[in-house]
């Protein structure tokens, strides 16, 4: 993974503990949690669980907040048979994540899209992207940042497009308790900020 689009989380965990170290102090500390709880950790279905908790967090949930876990991406050079000018867009793309307030699920989709000018990425690297940038604490203005940047990034562009469309479940559960509400972010940059046209251009592909 590119040094200039590791974030700060990814940075500070690529230092310190091993994984089987974080899972070792997780599991600790979620004991902790639970038995001030007043769950009683000597039943069967409840004895494993800060454990199960502990490597659930740092190899599912939160696997996006090491740089070691960035996604192996393949690229195809652009020859005379491609049209430079070509949007490509990847939609529908499953967002699962949690949210970085009350550590509560946010969940949806993402639409992205690029012009090339060098070469393009293969076929699911985009959604492995998204995916990687989801799989830690986030807000969801965050992910669209990061998102938007890492791909112009990796693929040299400065024409980037990404569109999330995400259901909170903090507001959801808790709070104002809105089983209908939705949340939506997007970031445009280089032609997709400038060109109206094009910007609409993405919106009726990603919708269609």
């Amino acid at each position: 993974m590119p040094n200039n689009i590791l974030t700060e989380e990814s940075k500070m965990n690529d230092v310190y503990l091993s994984e089987n170290e974080k899972i070792d102090i997780i599991e600790a500390h979620m004991e902790k949690i639970l038995l001030t709880l007043g769950l009683d950790l000597s039943d069967p279905s409840m004895n494993e669980t800060p454990r199960r908790v502990a490597k659930m967090y740092v190899k599912e949930l939160f696997y996006g907040l090491s740089s070691a876990n960035f996604p192996k991406l393949t690229f195809i050079p652009i020859d005379s048979t491609f049209t430079k000018n070509q949007m490509i867009v990847t939609k529908n793309i499953l967002v699962q994540s949690i949210c970085e307030h009350h550590f509560l699920p946010m969940a949806g989709v993402a639409h992205v899209a690029y012009i090339p000018t060098k070469k393009i990425i293969g076929l699911s690297k985009l959604n492995r992207v998204v995916e990687y940038f989801s799989k830690r604490p986030q807000i969801q203005e965050k992910l669209t940042h990061q998102v938007c940047e890492c791909i112009s990034n990796i693929l040299d562009t400065p024409d980037v497009a990404v569109y999330f469309e995400l259901t909170h479940f903090c507001m959801q559960f808790r709070g104002v308790k809105d089983p209908n509400s939705k949340t939506i972010t997007s970031e445009f940059l280089g032609k997709f900020q400038s060109d109206q046209a094009l910007k609409d251009e993405f919106y009726l592909k990603s919708s269609r």
